[in-house]
């Protein structure tokens, strides 16, 4: 008689993002068995500087992508043992005494989530974070992971719990009793009950356990566990992080807590709609191929970009002199930067314009985690990329020139899924270690490395970029004050 197969165990990972949230179901190893997407509708904008969820619509994509991942996973649910639950950082949700949101979410873009709280209902009974509130509703308890918490909340940054400091109160305008208890990365968060398992179609009785911010827990799944390492996400936002053990001040970086007990996350400056030129870029092409049509998607959208890619990689470094400042979205202390392609001559084209903005994307990003090492008196000798613009062959290898190091890539599109499955796996002792459960579920796909004349080439563009991006500030400064005089 054959053996009897295994138990074999899983743990949902729930990535709940700005645009959409994601439901995974992995084993040990970090293998998905299925997985689905459920898109969060418009931010809603009630008056200026206000930017909130509309309705209940992050609890909404999150049940609802349960429920069509479990449609689509072919084993026993039974054999599901954990959950793990990332959300959207610096989001504000005001509850009252029985957890239901009394108003909806606040965005982290939303100015008020910069500023004190302020009582504006006689309900108001808690203010909590979008983990806090989305753990209330799979679990019914108020407890929250404290690595979500950052921004003005009135937390001790170097012991992770509330502060003891009656000022840091006074400051947020947040007495102690308004808020939720706090737990650690793969601490439980409570059982899933009854009526959460009817809205998601999850066991009800298995854990949740807490993990991160999403940046933390995105490289955390990304695989980062060495300060030699960087972690470049390229996403809308485009960041460079790497992690450490204090809580450090600078001006070239800024500290999120991690997504494993005691470490930090620091954060260079980044690149506001980083990816979102590319995808820009790719739009207004799709919509001439189609005839017109506005709407990229599905399969003609990654067959543009796999043409695009393979168009732009027999196109020389520096795009025949052609290169791209990204300041497309300018920041808040310089409204007036402008974004640019600067250097046309006539001989460039499509694919020319598509690899200045890769290259742009990898100047800019250098520049700024380079500002972080040197701050952090330190070098580091591998570059992880993730996120959607990690899929691009062409760009692995522009970063590795670039960096000049070695870029190893997540294999998985949803990083911070991973990391969410990592915690829960952790949480539930389905592996012993943080570093154990990284090094059997973190995936990467093979190593891409600088080449001598790539980097030799790359080093002086790189140069000329960096001076081309100062004068540029300049230059727009001046338009702004010629325009509006």
């Amino acid at each position: 008689m054959a053996a009897a197969d295994p138990v074999r165990k899983y743990v949902v990972a729930i990535d709940n993002g700005s645009q959409s949230t994601k439901v995974s179901i992995m084993d040990a190893e970090g293998r998905i068995y299925a997985t689905a997407r459920v898109g969060l509708r418009p931010y809603q904008s009630p008056e200026p500087g206000q930017v909130v969820h509309p309705d209940d619509d992050v609890w909404d994509s999150i049940a609802s992508a349960c429920r069509v991942a479990l449609s689509r996973f072919a084993g026993d649910p039974s054999e599901i043992v954990a959950v793990g639950l990332c959300t959207i950082r610096f989001c504000r949700a005001i509850l009252d005494a029985d957890g239901h949101l009394i108003e909806p979410m606040l965005s982290w873009m939303d100015a008020r989530v910069g500023l004190s709280y302020e009582r504006t209902s006689e309900k108001a009974r808690y203010v909590t974070t979008s983990s806090g509130y989305i753990t209330h509703r799979l679990t019914g308890a108020f407890k929250d992971t404290s690595a979500n918490y950052q921004g003005v909340w009135p937390i001790d940054t170097r012991t992770w719990r509330w502060s003891t400091d009656a000022d840091a109160y006074r400051q947020t305008g947040m007495p102690r009793e308004l808020l939720f208890e706090l737990v650690d990365p793969g601490d439980a968060l409570g059982t899933l009950t009854d009526a959460a398992s009817q809205a998601t179609g999850l066991p009800a009785g298995i854990m949740v356990y807490a993990t991160a911010n999403d940046k933390a827990v995105e490289a955390l799944g990304a695989g980062l566990r060495s300060q030699s390492e960087l972690v470049l996400s390229l996403g809308t936002y485009v960041s460079s992080m790497t992690i450490g053990s204090e809580p450090c001040e600078s001006e070239s970086f800024w500290v999120n807590f991690g997504s494993s007990p005691g470490q930090y996350l620091y954060e260079s400056e980044g690149i506001r709609r980083g990816m979102w030129t590319v995808s820009w870029f790719r739009s207004l092409l799709e919509s001439e191929t189609n005839g017109g049509a506005a709407e990229v998607n599905g399969e003609g959208l990654y067959q543009l970009e796999a043409r695009l890619n393979a168009g732009a990689a027999d196109v020389p470094p520096g795009s025949n002199g052609l290169m791209a400042i990204l300041d497309w979205l300018a920041p808040d202390h310089a409204p007036h930067r402008r974004g640019a392609l600067l250097g046309f001559d006539g001989s460039q084209g499509r694919f020319h314009i598509y690899r200045s903005i890769l290259e742009g994307l990898a100047f800019t990003m250098a520049d700024h985690a380079a500002a972080m090492a040197s701050a952090l008196d330190r070098r580091f000798e591998t570059v992880i990329l993730s996120g959607g613009g990690a899929r691009s062959d062409l760009m692995a290898t522009i970063v590795a020139n670039v960096f000049d190091v070695d870029v190893k890539r997540a294999e998985a599109d949803d990083a911070a899924g991973v990391g969410a499955a990592v915690c829960a796996a952790v949480g539930s002792g389905m592996h012993p270690s943080w570093d154990e459960a990284v090094a059997r579920m973190v995936r990467h796909a093979p190593v891409v490395s600088p080449s001598p004349q790539g980097a030799k080439d790359y080093h002086q563009l790189h140069r000329v970029h960096t001076e081309l991006r100062a004068r540029s500030h300049d230059l727009f400064e001046w338009m702004n004050s010629r325009l509006n005089n």
